[in-house]
């Protein structure tokens, strides 16, 4: 059995503290208020932000032990861009006052016999905003960060001795262009 220990101590660690920091969030969020178009937006991206702190904390996780993070381009484009086009629809058709655009909005969901499902969904402002902020956090991912891998010396030498030979221009052409040996490295495993 594979035993992680610190690692595991790590993410724990991690996501207490993104829980406890999304839930500040929440309780700033609710002291701004939804008076004003101004504070919708305002509240609303607090509570997206909550929702991002909570789902960064296992790519954080992973970060600390080694690996880098990295933005997925099809969880972006698949997954984020749809959940974008369609939360910032609902809150735009339901914010309060007259938004930015929230006329527009409103007459093309009439137009789109979608206005009775945007009303019951924009009930849920925060739901959204928060759920918006997790999708956005899980296009981020933790990988293994390539490493050079040292030569020995000996190598080094037994290589230069092989190349004293006379080369062809193609030869050399790839010697000169030649990327560097590399190995991908990751979590370290306890034996």
């Amino acid at each position: 059995m594979r035993k992680y220990g610190l690692y595991d101590a790590t993410r724990g660690l991690t996501l207490a503290l993104a829980a406890g920091l999304a839930g500040l969030l929440l309780y700033l969020a609710s002291q701004v208020g939804q008076q004003s178009t101004g504070r919708f937006w305002g509240e609303m991206g607090i509570v997206a932000a909550a929702g991002l702190v909570l789902a960064l904390a296992p790519v954080l996780g992973g970060w600390t032990s080694g690996l880098r993070l990295r933005l997925s381009p099809g969880t972006f484009l698949l997954g984020f861009l749809p959940v974008l086009v369609v939360v910032g629809w609902i809150l735009m058709a339901t914010q309060p006052g007259n938004g930015w655009n929230e006329g527009r909005m409103v007459s093309w969901s009439h137009d789109l016999g979608l206005m009775g499902v945007i009303h019951s969904v924009g009930l849920w402002h925060g739901v959204l905003a928060f759920g918006f902020g997790l999708v956005l956090g899980s296009c981020l991912d933790a990988v293994p960060v390539p490493m050079p891998v040292a030569v020995p010396r000996d190598e080094v030498v037994a290589d230069r001795t092989a190349t004293d030979e006379p080369m062809t221009a193609e030869q050399a052409e790839a010697a000169r262009t030649a990327e560097p040996r590399t190995v991908v490295v990751g979590p370290h495993e306890a034996e």
